[in-house]
């Protein structure tokens, strides 16, 4: 259940063709190399809405008797109608830099979604993205491998193709790298981590294979660019509590 006072950062609670929207916005972001963006929030209960809208008009003040500003414009957001979602920009940029919300809005005006930094002074809002009912991905744009969608500002945009060799789209070092997990106590268990990675977008299950490790288990995933990129990796594993340990090794 999605909390009224905390954000909700899961792309999976948008529909389905939102969720495809954001995956290919990212996945242009990352070929045109803004990396460093990452989502703030998804889907909001009505509840939610309402009570960001009361912030700065009948909420005034929080806990701390610190005055509050608004934050939005509207009780009706297509956030509650799981077709929006927020993003903000990574350190050591500022957390709304507008040149690069500019150049995310000028790749989603191509893909017919919407941008809040093109609407009228007070509505504006450069982090909002958002898909219209009858959104279709426009001609010639189509998901070309996993896009790992960041949900802090600790990880970067990820695009990883698969093509025979699961050839890897982005800068890289010249080497390639997986990610080998810890081992499990059964293969059940590998294989609900392995789930999970799909789930939340760390790596495709398709390319992740779990095998035996003497009387135990483990996965290891196809090919991230880099050891960085696949320390990353390792990192949003921890954090979604999917293992306690992993290890970079090369392809």
């Amino acid at each position: 259940m999605v909390s009224i006072t905390e954000t909700c950062r899961d792309l999976s609670e948008l529909t389905a063709d939102a969720q495809l929207a954001c995956r290919l916005l990212f996945q242009e972001c990352a070929k045109e190399g803004i990396d460093d963006i990452f989502l703030t929030e998804t889907y909001r209960p009505q509840g939610r809405q309402n009570y960001l809208y009361e912030q700065g008009r009948t909420r005034l003040f929080d806990a701390a008797g610190k005055k509050l500003s608004k934050v939005t414009w509207t009780k009706l957001s297509n956030h509650t109608s799981r077709r929006a979602w927020d993003i903000a920009v990574a350190p050591p940029k500022q957390l709304y830099d507008l040149n690069t919300l500019k150049r995310v809005g000028a790749i989603a005006k191509k893909l017919g979604i919407t941008w809040g930094g093109y609407w009228p002074a007070s509505q504006y809002d450069a982090p909002h993205f958002e898909i219209p009912v009858n959104w279709k991905a426009p001609a010639g744009y189509k998901l070309e491998g996993t896009v790992f969608v960041p949900s802090n500002s600790k990880l970067r945009v990820q695009l990883i193709v698969n093509d025979k060799g699961q050839a890897v789209v982005g800068v890289n070092d010249g080497k390639l790298y997986r990610v080998q997990s810890g081992t499990f106590a059964t293969q059940a268990q590998a294989n609900a981590a392995k789930a999970a990675l799909g789930k939340h977008n760390i790596a495709n299950p398709d390319y992740v294979r779990v095998m035996q490790a003497g009387d135990k288990w483990r996965f290891i995933t196809g090919t991230y660019q880099t050891q960085a990129v696949a320390n990353n990796a390792i990192l949003a594993m921890k954090q979604r509590s999917i293992l306690t340990y992993a290890e970079p090794i090369p392809a």
